[in-house]
């Protein structure tokens, strides 16, 4: 079934354009179902980039699915029409009396900044706060991921000299997790962060559980035991050029550094195009998550989300 999203969106064109799996109608009409709620708090300058990812991945699934997008009041952000802004996005007081079956947190290009030296870090912590009993099930992305855990369980990022760049191989810790159903057991991700956890201090939390990492032990995909938060420091939703133009962007500002996406560029050549090794990595991730600790076992009434 199709996602629903406001009519003029801009991502409604580029996803009309593209392949979106369609239940049947038989299905549907034998199905006791009613359209999943699912908040999407996008803190990227690049806001039209990134709602478009995320909703290309969550509508390809035979769930009925009713997007919202919201916007923190605290700060604007200056790289989005506002006009797009004030159409399509909410505020939290706008939408904080009600419930969601699940919730994205995206990241934000925040690395080497201390949570209290951000503008919004007082909303962040509000909103983060009343997840616990109006969302379902709150999904965490990057810079989000490290905001969440420091939030809730207290747990300290740390920065690497030089960032994460480029599309890592992952090892997966529990195959048999319905969030990997479909997975290979080693899967490709894009990766673009500066900022890191330390793992040991995931598997000391009595409340995480670790689901993968990179091959070199960097904390990627885990959750809450009760299957309430997860959190997840790769890009499986990005673009086949994301990396590309944020590699470009660099390079136009004749940085000193410029790093190379590792494992990206055909030959390590920029001038090639990238192959997309990643997609399929991306779409079983939201497709599980939604469907699984969505879906499965949201309550039918969402009043009764606490």
């Amino acid at each position: 079934m199709p996602i629903t999203i406001p009519d003029a969106l801009p991502a409604r064109q580029t996803l009309e354009d593209e392949n979106i799996f369609i239940m049947t109608n038989y299905r549907a009409e034998h199905q006791d179902i009613r359209p999943l709620n699912v908040l999407i708090l996008n803190l990227m300058p690049t806001k039209i980039t990134t709602e478009t990812q995320l909703i290309r991945k969550l509508s390809n699934t035979p769930l009925q699915v009713q997007i919202e997008l919201l916007q923190t009041s605290s700060y604007t952000s200056s790289h989005t029409d506002l006009n797009h802004l004030e159409h399509f996005y909410y505020t939290f007081d706008q939408i904080k009396h009600k419930k969601y079956d699940g919730m994205i947190i995206t990241g934000a290009p925040l690395d080497y900044v201390d949570y209290q030296d951000v503008a919004y870090w007082d909303e962040m912590c509000e909103i983060m706060e009343w997840t616990k009993t109006h969302v379902h099930c709150t999904f965490h992305l990057c810079w989000g991921v490290f905001a969440a855990v420091y939030y809730h369980y207290g747990i300290k990022k740390f920065d690497h000299p030089i960032k994460m760049f480029g599309v890592y191989p992952h090892k997966i810790y529990k195959p048999n997790s319905p969030l990997f159903r479909g997975f290979d057991d080693v899967f490709l991700a894009p990766q673009s962060r500066a900022t890191d956890l330390h793992l040991e201090d995931i598997l000391a939390c009595p409340e995480l559980e670790m689901l993968a990492t990179t091959m070199d032990g960097s904390p990627t995909i885990f959750k809450s035991k009760d299957n309430r938060r997860f959190f997840v420091t790769c890009h499986a939703e990005y673009d086949w050029n994301t990396l590309k133009l944020e590699y470009d962007r660099d390079m136009a500002k004749g940085l000193d550094s410029v790093l190379l996406p590792i494992n990206y560029f055909p030959d390590d050549d920029p001038t090639k195009k990238p192959v997309v090794n990643w997609r399929s990595t991306g779409q079983l991730l939201y497709t599980n998550w939604l469907n699984y600790y969505v879906y499965q076992s949201t309550p039918y009434d969402r009043r009764e989300i606490k």
